[in-house]
């Protein structure tokens, strides 16, 4: 199930990825037809280049943390490792699992 998950974000990302490209292409293409020089025109080129760049290592951060995501997900049972209080103080909160000293342990065979 995870997996699946992940690919679709990973689509999801891949097309945000597109629409900004096909976004900063426009703009490069627009801005182009607006430049009077020969030096404007070649920064508009490299404006819609660092557009698409941007956007490629947008995609690839968000991939990322699709990942990291998932693998957080997968490690651990979610239990909490804290207990109910502080065990061997006194007046503490025991653990009936645990019982305190100098009362006789059942024969139940937990450790055997």
């Amino acid at each position: 199930m995870q997996t699946a998950k992940v690919k679709l974000q990973d689509m999801a990302s891949s097309a945000k990825e597109k629409v900004k490209e096909g976004s900063a292409k426009m703009q490069g293409k627009t801005g182009e037809a607006t430049a009077r020089t020969h030096g404007e025109k070649e920064m508009v080129k490299e404006e819609a280049r660092a557009k698409k760049d941007q956007a490629n290592a947008d995609k690839h951060q968000e991939k990322a943390e699709h990942r990291a995501d998932t693998a957080a997900g997968r490690h651990g049972t979610g239990v909490p490792l804290t207990g109910t209080g502080t065990h061997g103080h006194h007046g503490a909160a025991v653990d009936p699992a645990y019982p305190s000293a100098g009362t006789t342990y059942p024969a139940s065979g937990k450790y055997i």
